[in-house]
């Protein structure tokens, strides 16, 4: 797979305290990029084991130019979503992260999966509202004078999961759904890099509905 996209770092050699960490993609990979920034500094304190994704794309190539280690789990390879799940799981488990990012990825995940270490999520959308695919042109639709985006941990719902923190972004005149998310993902990528540092520096445990960060 070839891009005109301009290559990525390098990671450098993993600091020995470092958090290992899973990223799961499906598309361009712009946001992992913003993750990927981030680690090339060893002050950071977060190491990219793996990169995983649901069928070769963008965010792949990006990992491998960075010398990170990849790998596919292409559901049309399996008879059901539970055994793609499972072997997904099992992937995942292969890197020994310490929490799972999904990063564009765009598959519910399953009990197997998220049963093995906490999976943490970005939505284009100030959570509960508007969750779903389409997050950005529903609240666009619903006349909202503010929207923005989430973080969160993925529970077995969609968008459903406890929530870790939010960014705001105001909607304007003459918004469209394209505008709006290109504002929108200035504040995801950044708020992506900063829960990320923050639950590895920090440790987070997850009470109901609240993620306690400081916590292990």
């Amino acid at each position: 797979m070839t891009t005109d996209a301009p290559a990525s770092p390098s990671v450098p050699d993993a600091v020995p305290d470092a958090v290992p960490v899973v990223v799961l993609v499906s598309g361009s990979g712009t946001l992992f990029q913003a993750l990927l920034d981030a680690v090339a500094d060893p002050a950071y304190g977060v190491r990219v084991a793996a990169v995983g994704a649901d069928r070769p794309c963008e965010g792949l190539d990006r990992a491998e130019r960075a010398g990170i280690p990849t790998f596919v789990v292409a559901p049309r390879e399996y008879a059901d979503r539970a055994a793609w799940d499972l072997a997904l799981a099992e992937r995942v488990a292969q890197a020994g992260p310490r929490f799972v990012v999904t990063a564009g990825f765009m598959r519910l995940l399953g009990a197997a999966t998220l049963g093995l270490v906490p999976v943490v999520n970005t939505h284009p959308a100030l959570l509960p509202s508007f969750p779903g695919a389409h997050g950005v042109r529903d609240a666009l639709a619903y006349g909202v004078k503010v929207t923005g985006t989430t973080c969160h941990v993925v529970d077995a719902g969609v968008d459903t999961g406890p929530i870790i923190e939010q960014r705001v972004v105001p909607v304007e005149d003459g918004d469209t759904e394209e505008s709006l998310h290109e504002r929108i993902k200035v504040q995801e990528r950044q708020l992506l890099v900063d829960v990320v540092r923050r639950l590895a520096r920090e440790g987070f445990a997850v009470e109901g509905r609240r993620v306690r960060i400081g916590q292990r």
